[in-house]
């Protein structure tokens, strides 16, 4: 290309959304360093922030969505849509991108559609196995809809490619032989080692489970990585520093995610997109615990695209005191069940997704 490529990208409200735009933004980077980059995200949310950490512009727009909670606080959101197309069309005209990248989020819908208006290609990036509201309406004018599995409802199939989620390279370039992982952590490498992640603020669901299954993790001599999350971190430490945590390494964040999954035998997580796509990488047996108030209820739907593949076990939250232990039981105790889950996790392994979409996005629109 001879002259100075500009993008425009858009995606936002959580991590989920912004964080495959940025890894998608560093991609086409590399393969032009030269080009000019402009992010749109939401006014108080948190791509304001997170984008330009990573180096890049960004406009906001005053953009929120529907809230079921307050119905009447939703009486000036035509009067926001309105605000938020007619300010989405003067940064584009003024920008002129040769082409525009969305990942959902609220900010992504006017984006993206004033940016179709003006003629400008468009790419959908979807992280999850149910297609989110902004992105449905999106692809029908897109070129095409990356997806993180192989069929979407809501999409028109003919524009899906299955390409996977952009995720943290250092998770692809990072993970370690295991014995060797454990021996970093201070742990045991002969003994069997859980993981159990929630997220930055912990999940209270998985926290009150380990709570009640303290006396068997002992009996079984099993030892856990227990990332609590910032809420519930000091409650626990508190309640158990009278209790034999000799082979419990209580945790509020987990820094060098790498390292945690390497060491981990056996991994426990919610089923946000970001999540299954780095734990398909690491590769390692997982029981998936989805989260039940997530939009549309799609930490089910993608867990369920796990199950399906027998890529992984699901425990749904109302069944918890049910099934938590006997369901994580049955992957602890049987190392065919761990190979073979460890296995069927590779369908769904995309370390290269962030390239693979940058190529499909250039096969588009150089012609």
């Amino acid at each position: 290309m001879n002259k100075k490529l500009k993008i425009l990208l858009s995606g936002g409200g959580t991590g989920g959304h912004i964080f495959p735009a940025i890894a998608i933004a560093d991609e086409i980077k590399k393969r032009f360093p030269d080009a000019e980059f402009l992010f749109i995200g939401a006014n108080g949310k948190m791509e304001m922030e997170k984008v330009p950490q990573a180096g890049y512009k960004i406009e906001g727009i005053d953009i929120a969505g529907i809230d079921r909670g307050n119905l009447l606080s939703n009486l000036g959101l035509p009067f926001k849509i309105l605000k938020s197309l007619s300010r989405s069309k003067k940064i584009i005209k003024s920008f002129a991108p040769d082409f525009a990248v969305g990942t959902g989020g609220f900010a992504s819908g006017p984006a993206l559609y004033e940016a179709s208006k003006l003629g400008i290609p468009i790419f959908i990036q979807e992280q999850n196995a149910h297609a989110g509201v902004t992105n449905k309406i999106l692809s029908k004018k897109a070129q095409a809809v990356f997806t993180a599995y192989p069929k979407v409802d809501g999409f028109p199939a003919e524009k899906i490619k299955f390409l996977g989620n952009p995720i943290r390279s250092t998770i692809i370039s990072g993970m370690q032989e295991t014995i060797a992982a454990k021996e970093k952590m201070g742990l045991n490498k002969d003994k069997l080692t859980i993981l159990s992640v929630g997220g930055s603020l912990g999940s209270r669901t998985l926290n009150n489970a380990w709570k009640s299954h303290f006396n068997e993790i002992i009996n079984n001599d099993y030892q856990l990585i227990w990332q609590t999350g910032k809420l519930d971190y000091k409650d626990i430490v508190e309640e158990t520093k009278d209790v034999d945590t000799r082979n419990i390494q209580i945790l509020e964040f987990i820094k060098d995610m790498e390292l945690a999954y390497s060491a981990a035998d056996v991994i426990v997580s919610r089923a946000g997109a970001i999540a299954i796509s780095e734990l398909a990488v690491a590769q390692k047996p997982v029981l998936l615990v989805p989260f039940p108030f997530a939009a549309e209820d799609h930490q089910t739907k993608n867990a369920m695209n796990l199950v399906e593949k027998n890529a992984a076990r699901m425990v749904k939250d109302s069944e918890m005191q049910e099934k938590f232990w006997d369901t994580l039981s049955e992957i602890c105790e049987n190392e065919n069940v761990r190979k073979e889950m460890s296995d069927n996790l590779k369908y769904f392994a995309k370390p290269d997704a962030a390239k693979e979409i940058v190529d499909e996005i250039f096969k588009k629109i150089i012609r």
